[in-house]
């Protein structure tokens, strides 16, 4: 049985129990599933700010605190303990281009020649890491959720701007990883 849950799951049984979330959270009192809102949530309680952003019954909302809690767990859980000794699997023909960037270590989920701390103090590891992450919370905020929030609950809700969200997530990860990887990669 551990072994099962070493390995990575098929799209379609993974798929699936993630999509199952949604009726889960509807069925428990119409929550509304995300992980970005709970930065909000910490920040409405531990801020006594006068903020208009923060000025709401955030008490109502702290399942959700608890949610981000439970996955930061079974991530530590799953670092420690439940990690694959194996190296990660890579197709072919991206292991051979991501060489030609000096990138060859796939023992961990993240290649250490990106992530690591001493890289962030180069070009790329800061634009990799201090401007991708400003980018990602400042599109997160900008787009009212996080790819989990739009691309799961929101488009299983039917919504609107959650599809014309998830269609800009689609569009900005293929202009990223096609074009704009490669620049910051061969620097």
């Amino acid at each position: 049985m551990l072994e099962i849950i070493k390995e990575p799951w098929p799209w379609y049984i993974a798929g699936p129990l993630i999509g199952l979330t949604v009726p889960a959270l509807l069925i428990m009192g119409n929550k509304s599933f995300g992980i970005s809102s709970a930065l909000r949530h910490a920040c409405a309680a531990c801020v006594p700010a006068n903020i208009d952003f923060f000025k709401y019954d955030w008490q109502k909302e702290a399942w959700n605190l608890f949610f981000v809690l439970g996955i930061f767990i079974g991530g530590i859980i799953t670092a420690n303990f439940l990690m694959n000794p194996s190296e990660i699997i890579v197709n072919p023909e991206l292991k051979a281009e991501l060489t030609g960037y000096g990138i060859t270590d796939y023992s961990n989920l993240v290649p250490k020649q990106l992530m690591n701390f001493e890289n962030l103090f180069t070009i790329r590891g800061f634009i990799m890491m201090v401007i991708g992450g400003f980018l990602v919370g400042f599109g997160t905020r900008y787009a009212g959720g996080c790819t989990s929030g739009h691309a799961i609950m929101g488009l299983s809700n039917l919504q609107w701007p959650s599809l014309v969200a998830t269609i800009c997530f689609m569009i900005g990860g293929f202009l990223m990883a096609n074009f704009i990887l490669p620049l910051i990669l061969s620097m």
